[in-house]
């Protein structure tokens, strides 16, 4: 309550930036402006209730770009205890039933000489870094209580929450999921369709060993990711068709694991699930705009795109590091930072990158979630190719890491 009374104080004047939603997006937005940028008076709002990040039990792949931007923000070192390195991919191309699957492609885990191009972090132990680094910035963050409405002003938005409180921002950024409530009352349209596909997420613990090794199997009904965590233990991302996932996550827990076991395979040997499966619908969101007066959409609010490339929250980050970057550039050289012209930097800084993004996924999803004969011919052939190609593996290494393109400091482990 201390920081909800704190948070709603007015009469030291509106606060620079409100951010709604305490995702990692939201966080690492949060943090990013108030460290580089101290004199910015910074808070967040966010609809669930407290304690629930604490229950999230999925697990991220966090590029190494990413993991530059966590150590600048001061997270890293409390999350690698707990991170787990992908130091080899393979991806094979196979039908849920043969009994073999020949890998087609493999991939060194290092973009430079011990950095690994990714780590596995549970999705609680990075949001507990980022809290407690918002802690340490004397961020307020009010939680259980959504953004009811708003009202864009000449200088700032009024926002009203769902308890009756009433704040006032000079910028709001919006960082409130792929079915953004804050993207609708701005009426910001989107580009969007559901892949009648839904990702199966749970965690396996397993006899021997992974060593690190990411393994990405595409089969007819979608991809099926096994990813390394700490422990002899992985995390899976699981596509199939919705009724099938549906089906199997409400049903027997022993039908689950028997179907989890005939795509996992016994090469780590004896394997249970750990906790409940869950399962999400997936489909691809592309908002149209990613800002309004006084409005920046951060993450999943900006772009929802398919789980096949990992790729999700590292687009996340990339967007909180642009629009910290804009902003704080902004206020250092005394320009308004929620108006349009500033926030319009922010929107050509990240749009193509992110519709690209999502063109690729969706184009990756339909080519390899079938089972038409000649299409799969055509795909292990290219796939091949790309292995006898060492500068091609390279380069998708590199686009994996995120730091290719206009990279924002942060994800270059630069300060702002």
């Amino acid at each position: 309550m201390a920081a909800r009374a704190k948070a709603s104080k007015t009469e030291d004047g509106p606060l620079d930036v409100l951010v709604a939603g305490a995702g990692y997006v939201g966080l690492a937005t949060a943090v990013s402006l108030k460290q580089a940028r101290p004199s910015l008076s910074v808070a967040i709002v966010d609809a669930a209730p407290p304690g629930a990040w604490e229950r999230d039990g999925r697990a991220s792949a966090i590029a190494a770009a990413a993991c530059r931007m966590l150590e600048r923000l001061g997270c890293w070192e409390e999350i690698a205890p707990e991170a787990e390195a992908i130091t080899e991919m393979i991806v094979t191309d196979s039908k849920t039933s043969d009994p073999v699957r020949p890998v087609f492609l493999t991939f060194d885990g290092e973009v430079a000489p011990g950095e690994p191009f990714a780590h596995m972090v549970a999705n609680r132990v990075l949001n507990g870094a980022l809290r407690r680094r918002a802690s340490e910035l004397e961020i307020d963050i009010v939680e259980g209580v959504a953004v009811a409405s708003f009202e864009t002003g000449p200088a700032t938005t009024k926002v009203h929450l769902a308890d009756g409180i009433s704040l006032e921002a000079r910028l709001l950024a919006a960082a409130d999921g792929v079915r953004s409530k804050l993207r609708d009352m701005a009426g910001i349209k989107t580009v969007s369709w559901e892949y009648g596909q839904s990702g199966i997420v749970c965690t396996v613990a397993h006899e021997r060993p992974h060593n690190g090794r990411a393994e990405e199997h595409f089969l007819p009904a979608g991809p099926f990711a096994i990813l390394p965590l700490s422990g002899n233990r992985s995390s899976i991302v699981w596509t199939e068709r919705t009724a099938d996932a549906e089906r199997l996550v409400s049903g027997d827990p022993f039908v689950f694991e028997v179907e989890l076991e005939q795509r996992f395979g016994l090469k780590l040997g004896e394997i249970k699930v750990e906790g409940t499966p869950r399962a999400w619908p997936l489909g691809l969101t592309l908002a149209r705009a990613f800002v309004a007066p006084r409005l920046a959409l951060v993450g999943d609010a900006a772009h929802g795109i398919h789980p096949i490339a990992g790729q999700g929250l590292n687009l996340g980050f990339k967007d909180a590091a642009a629009l910290a970057e804009t902003i704080v550039e902004a206020d250092r050289l005394g320009q308004d930072i929620g108006a349009l012209d500033v926030l319009e930097r922010y929107q050509q800084w990240r749009r193509f990158d992110t519709v690209q993004m999502g063109v690729t996924t969706d184009v990756l999803n339909r080519l390899f979630s079938n089972d038409f004969g000649p299409l799969r011919a055509v795909r292990d052939i290219g796939l091949g190719l790309v292995e006898r190609m060492p500068r091609m593996k390279e380069y998708f290494i590199r686009q994996a890491s995120g730091l290719t393109g206009d990279t924002p400091r942060l994800l270059k482990g630069e300060a702002i």
